[in-house]
């Protein structure tokens, strides 16, 4: 007979959101028990943020090679690049980001790690399969931390045996030499640049009409006609597929063309469905999704609070651990905390970098909106590196040119991602920006640009130099 398990806290899923949930309830000294289907190691660690950048760097140091040649370099054209050996290079520092994140963790946990489903037969009973046979466990709270799989369509089954999807693709042997990429977010069209700058000929095809979910006309035009040079893109129309002799033709409109391998990006949905929430309770709502409080991250008013992935607010690893120490924090108080929610950041490493921070295009109501924007094209920095074709988008209301939102297409764009975001987050105006230091010449005077046109348009002209503060005490 299986005897029931009491703890203080139970955290489904050993990922990012639930190793942070886990570091709370440790902080608290509070008993806990983490349940995971395995493998462990995170979905960042094991098949997503970090080893499409080990591919990234890897295909921008082997791109850089064919830029040789405009510095004097001779030679370049006898170059060849082995893709198996450098398939297998990547495949290794992956396995070494993953090894890393599954010991943390094991000894984070030690022996309260049960490998096992995880079903909830009521909101603070949770009943797990496990190698052990089934056990029973209470607990005074619950973290639902359980991450998200990939969406694969029932129109993909004909192809399923061509046919990987982004936590399989980093387990393939050797990489193909045609692949047609389904859907074209930030993900996708990462691995797209990727495989391309290795030499792979790349089809991105998405029901979209952009890539990397940009919502501001002006960066998704640049956007599109920056990847679109380097890999074909098929944009805005339905796509299907079907099973060839060699491989799979892929159609889009009036475009077909025959791959390899079918790598499917199609976004990820969160792993709740098998978690048995209806039954035991929980109140739910659309698309079978749980009833949260994004700022307490508590279901209803149940002792249960679901984190990162798993309640697909921001399926971000950043806000995956922002999430888990809310939910971890709350899990063990007495009295649930709401939380500030930082600056939305997002970014696509694809080199040049697609960032959104703060309000998105298609969230402003332009009428109250002044934008600044800045071109590579102008740029010193970027006319060095070969980066003109950088495109930089800064949102402030229009009254007192407090910074709103920024969508950015740039060689380094992730730093000015972050610094637009912090200063966002710190409600600063175009104005105050300006009275800080740029140095010359960097990419960062793109910023410089764009404010300076914003403040133009909400600041009465007269009075001291734009960017400059008079001493008061002079």
């Amino acid at each position: 007979m299986n005897s029931e398990i009491n703890t203080d806290v139970v955290i489904v899923g050993a990922g990012s959101a639930g190793l942070y949930a886990l570091r709370e309830v440790r902080r608290a000294r509070k008993s806990f028990i983490l349940i995971d289907t395995g493998p462990l190691g995170t979905t960042c660690a094991r098949v997503g943020c970090m080893p499409s950048k080990v591919a990234l760097h890897a295909a921008k140091l082997w791109a850089g090679c064919n830029k040789l040649s405009q510095i004097g370099v001779t030679g370049t054209d006898v170059l060849s690049i082995d893709l198996s050996a450098t398939w297998s290079a990547l495949r290794a520092q992956r396995d070494k980001f993953s090894h890393s994140a599954a010991t943390k963790a094991r000894n984070a946990a030690g022996e309260h790690l049960i490998i096992g489903a995880a079903r909830f037969l009521e909101p603070t009973l949770i009943e797990v399969d496990s190698i052990n046979g089934k056990q029973t466990i209470r607990a005074s709270s619950v973290v639902i931390a359980t991450g998200s799989r990939p969406v694969v369509p029932a129109w993909l089954e004909p192809v399923k045996n061509r046919m990987v999807t982004t936590d399989d693709f980093f387990e393939l042997s050797a990489l193909p030499e045609r692949v047609g990429i389904l859907g074209l977010g930030a993900i996708g069209l990462e691995m797209g640049a990727a495989l391309s700058r290795l030499g792979v000929e790349v089809i991105g095809a998405d029901l979209a009409s952009t890539v990397a979910g940009i919502t501001d006309p002006v960066i998704a035009k640049q956007a599109t006609a920056y990847f679109g040079s380097e890999m074909t893109l098929w944009l805005g129309a339905p796509v299907s597929v079907e099973r060839t002799e060699k491989g799979v033709l892929v159609r889009s409109g009036d475009n077909q063309a025959e791959v390899d391998l079918i790598l499917s990006a199609l976004g990820r949905r969160p792993n709740v469905d098998m978690l048995g929430l209806a039954e035991a309770g929980f109140p739910i709502g659309e698309r079978g999704m749980p009833v949260f409080d994004t700022r307490t991250l508590q279901i209803g008013h149940l002792p249960v609070f679901i984190a990162g992935d798993a309640n697909g607010f921001r399926p971000l690893m950043h806000e995956a651990a922002d999430e888990g120490a809310i939910a971890g924090f709350n899990a063990v108080q007495e009295t649930v905390t709401r939380f500030r929610r930082k600056v939305a950041v997002g970014i696509a490493f694809t080199d040049p970098d697609i960032c959104s921070v703060g309000a998105r295009f298609d969230e402003l109501h332009l009428e109250h909106v002044v934008i600044g924007s800045a071109s590579g094209e102008a740029n010193g920095r970027a006319k060095i590196l070969g980066a003109e074709s950088s495109l930089l988008r800064v949102y402030a209301d229009a009254r007192d040119g407090q910074l709103l939102g920024a969508s950015i297409l740039a060689d380094g764009g992730e730093h000015l991602a972050h610094l637009l975001a912090w200063a966002i987050q710190r409600g600063e105006t175009a104005t105050s920006l300006l009275e800080l230091p740029f140095y010359h010449p960097v990419m960062e005077e793109m910023l410089q640009t764009a404010l300076q046109e914003i403040a133009k348009k909400v600041t009465m002209p007269g009075g001291v130099p734009l960017g400059l503060v008079a001493d008061e005490f002079s």
